[in-house]
């Protein structure tokens, strides 16, 4: 005879393997796009020459400005992945608002550097796809 199933345990979704890896991926990935972003962000503010300056783009501020943003989004992004390597969960939540405003900063960029915007826009994508994933948040 089996015993039943408590309605807890039926309740609790499984969490695949993959899943799992979730959180150490986006902690690694968001280290390797907050050092990009910093990177990127120190060669606008230190060579404004370095980066091509479009006419007429609807969001023109000057290269410097943009260095600025983006390095403020990398620092912030280094914290976020500390927090998630140490399981917090303020880290799971600000690692998702990060990356989108990565992401979205680099949408921003790509007349500027288009291809190496396009892919830290999916890298982040990414980090928010496994940061989304089942177990992510534990409660």
């Amino acid at each position: 005879m089996s015993t039943p199933r408590r309605d807890s345990e039926a309740t609790e979704q499984q969490i695949s393997g993959w899943a799992a890896g979730g959180i150490t991926f986006a902690a690694t990935m968001a280290v390797l796009v907050g050092t990009f972003q910093i990177m990127q962000g120190l060669v606008a503010v230190f060579n404004d020459d370095f980066y091509l300056v479009t006419r007429n783009y609807t969001f023109d501020l000057d290269v410097s400005a943009w260095g600025w943003i983006h390095v403020l989004i990398g620092v912030v992004m280094l914290v976020v992945a500390f927090g998630l390597y140490a399981g917090a969960l303020w880290a799971v939540i600000g690692g998702l608002a990060v990356a989108m405003l990565s992401a979205l900063s680099n949408f921003f960029f790509i007349p500027y550097y288009p291809i190496w915007s396009l892919l830290l826009i999916a890298i982040n994508v990414w980090i928010i796809w496994s940061l989304t994933r089942p177990g992510a948040i534990r409660t």
